[in-house]
């Protein structure tokens, strides 16, 4: 049997891993600043990460949700001081997808409606609802396209007030991540958000902020929507969360009730899930994590700012787009290829996404400053 063959891949086989390195099978060295998309959160193998790991495995692996489990209970507190939403409930999952195919769904279960609100350059998964809201013709299959999903200009004021008046009766939720990522680094104006809250509000619309991307401190805020003030009904959340295990969650406002079988999952929030999450948010708050994205990012941006060919760089935090006056891709295969670099792309491709672990320090932050001036002067 062969894998179908979905995706492009870079002849590299990374087989070792360790804080910001990867090692390949030939024993080749190479700095991630990259994260396998935001994912690596504190890390390849950080020591406390492994032991927690180790630790439960010794215990026990998984059961389903038919039993108690108090690693939920404990990442569900834990998750909630942390993120400061300590009045909200948990659902676990296993994915981004997931946990945005579960909060749509929610949503609807809720105030009964069936429209759905997304955004231009939206990307939220490839699933069926979640590809439904995504702005990528190319992977929404047939099955998939509904006229109940409705696309609205981003940071577009007039046009969401148009839609809304036109059909916000029937809207049941608007999905819009804390910052697009797939979509080239775009941040909402703090009006846009505004907006959305205000109508949402008016209309019984439940509002979900996609944090699978944004969220878990790569803003410098533990969600990025934190910014601006705003409560949304659900976050979703799930990459940085484990730190390369599975899992995936909704963070639910308690206005919104729970009954069995409303929502399910076999896999999500076992055990070994929920170690793994559970030392993420220990190692986020131990070594203050959040404050670090935002020191190094900010450090990144100072250094940078002036390089040849860059036009713009939009960022928050650790979650850095790099706006080049050309085609991104020789850029990025001569970081990696040249200078051992895993960088990022995205649906714009100009813009070098630059996605690196949570605590990074200067003298892996060098390396990528050093090898993104020598290649940008270069051309």
């Amino acid at each position: 049997m062969n894998l179908f063959n979905v995706y492009p891949l870079f002849n590299i086989n990374p087989v070792k891993a360790q804080g910001s390195f990867l090692w390949d099978d030939k024993g080749e060295k190479y700095l991630d600043f990259y994260g396998g998309h935001a994912v690596i959160s504190i890390g390849h193998n950080h020591p406390y990460y492994q032991n927690k790991l180790k630790d439960q495995l010794e215990k026990i692996s998984f059961y389903s949700n038919s039993v108690q489990n108090e690693l939920q209970t404990e990442l569900a507190e834990k998750l909630g001081k942390i993120s400061g939403y300590e009045d909200y409930n948990l659902f676990l999952c296993n994915s981004g997808a997931e946990a945005n195919e579960n909060a749509l769904k929610l949503a609807s279960f809720h105030n009964g409606k069936n429209k759905v609100l997304y955004f231009s350059g939206s990307f939220h998964g490839r699933t069926s609802a979640a590809v439904s809201v995504t702005d990528n013709p190319k992977i929404v299959a047939p099955v998939n396209f509904s006229e109940r999903f409705i696309k609205s200009e981003w940071n577009n004021i007039q046009q969401l007030e148009e839609i809304f008046e036109t059909l916000g009766s029937e809207i049941s939720s608007v999905i819009i991540e804390g910052i697009q990522g797939v979509g080239g680094i775009m941040i909402p104006t703090a009006e846009f958000l505004s907006k959305i809250k205000e109508l949402c509000e008016k209309y019984d619309t439940a509002l979900i902020l996609d944090e699978v991307q944004s969220g878990y401190g790569r803003s410098g805020y533990f969600f990025a929507h934190q910014e601006f003030g705003i409560e949304p009904d659900m976050i979703t959340i799930a990459k940085g969360m484990g730190n390369g295990f599975p899992i995936g969650g909704v963070l639910i406002h308690p206005k919104f009730q729970a009954s069995n079988g409303l929502l399910g999952t076999t896999f999500g929030g076992n055990h070994l899930a929920c170690a793994a999450a559970i030392a993420v948010l220990d190692v986020m708050k131990e070594e203050n994590l959040t404050e670090n994205a935002q020191k190094m990012g900010d450090y990144i941006e100072d250094e940078i700012k002036d390089f040849p060919h860059i036009k713009t760089i939009r960022r928050k935090g650790l979650m850095i787009g790099i706006e080049l006056d050309q085609d991104c891709a020789e850029v990025r295969k001569n970081l990696l290829y040249n200078h051992h670099i895993f960088t990022g792309n995205s649906n714009d491709k100009n813009v070098l996404r630059i996605l690196p672990a949570l605590n990074i320090g200067k003298e892996e932050t060098d390396l990528f400053i050093g090898a993104l001036k020598t290649v940008l002067e270069s051309i």
